[in-house]
């Protein structure tokens, strides 16, 4: 007997819900129920309400911190596999923790393995991410890992400013290959900046490699966190003589006093995506949606069609 493949399902973690209405609606499907009830003490319990048995579903969830977010996640996780899900793909828009991917230092953590391996102790049987801050960290899953870019969304962007003397740029010598591809894409020069940091969010030195008098930059990055790499970059190439900076960054974490930053920054956009909430505004913020970009690739996994053209830059 011949049985029709069920639809994909697709839930939410509560923090990515603006997100997931918007990748639900391009895939086209409402998003399925859950209700969380909270305890006095800030623990909480997701419940779904609604039959997943023997279902692939989509859980939709950035990992960003506090803590409360990657909890939810693995929660949600351990919740479909009891109710029997056949497929659960976690999709993490924006992959917290990642930045500690490595020991840089004796007696520290490497949280992204950590944090991987409980997202499969959870019952996660496939991610979907996007602009891992090191492309390494698939190799910390023993499941399917899908590693979108946001180049996708940003180069039709890029391409439609129509900018003369255009220049790549990177804003550490680590994003170098990154800003290579973009430069590659959009056939125009690379610089790089070269940055020594007094400790973690605090630089004690930066200098510019190449030259960028008379160009228009854009400066490259997966996430901005406090906004002091970018804005500082962008004062020196003003300085050096560039025409215009903008910068692009895939996940808008912008902590502290980031906001500020930008609006006294000689930056003239900054281009991101909606991977996590924005905590503030700035009129120099632009933000491009991931939703199609995601909704896509979760329709050709559901259907066992290929998603490798989401991977080229």
């Amino acid at each position: 007997m011949m049985y029709e493949t069920k639809e994909a399902k697709i839930f939410t973690c509560e923090q990515s819900r603006y997100l997931a209405e918007q990748i639900a609606s391009a895939y086209g499907v409402k998003l399925g129920n859950v209700i969380t009830s909270t305890y006095s003490d800030g623990e909480f319990q997701p419940s779904y309400e609604e039959s997943i048995r023997g279902t692939r579903i989509f859980i939709i969830g950035s990992t960003h911190p506090g803590p409360e977010n990657l909890m939810e996640m693995l929660l949600m996780i351990d919740a479909a596999k009891r109710a029997s899900a056949r497929h659960i793909t976690a999709v993490m828009p924006y992959f917290g923790w990642a930045r500690q991917d490595r020991k840089d230092k004796p007696r520290v953590p490497i949280a992204a393995k950590l944090v991987a391996k409980m997202l499969e102790a959870a019952g996660a049987t496939r991610i979907i991410t996007m602009d891992l801050h090191a492309d390494q960290i698939q190799g910390f899953f023993e499941k399917p890992v899908d590693h979108l870019f946001a180049s996708t969304i940003f180069l039709p962007y890029l391409e439609g400013l129509n900018l003369d003397n255009l220049t790549i740029a990177s804003p550490d010598m680590g994003g170098s290959k990154r800003a290579y591809a973009y430069s590659k894409a959009l056939k125009s020069d690379v610089v790089i900046c070269y940055k020594q940091r007094a400790k973690a969010n605090v630089i004690s030195h930066m200098e510019l490699i190449g030259d960028v008098t008379g160009k228009n930059v854009v400066l490259v990055d997966d996430m901005v966190d406090t906004a002091g790499t970018l804005t500082k970059a962008a004062d020196l190439m003003m300085e050096r003589g560039a025409l215009s900076v903008r910068a692009i960054c895939t996940h808008p974490i912008l902590s502290g006093n980031a906001y500020e930053k930008l609006e006294n920054s000689k930056l003239e956009e900054l281009i991101v995506t909606n991977s996590i909430p924005l905590k503030g505004e700035s009129k120099k913020l632009r933000v491009l949606s991931c939703a199609t970009l995601f909704a896509e690739v979760m329709h050709h996994v559901h259907h066992n069609e290929s998603i490798s053209n989401k991977f080229v830059m």
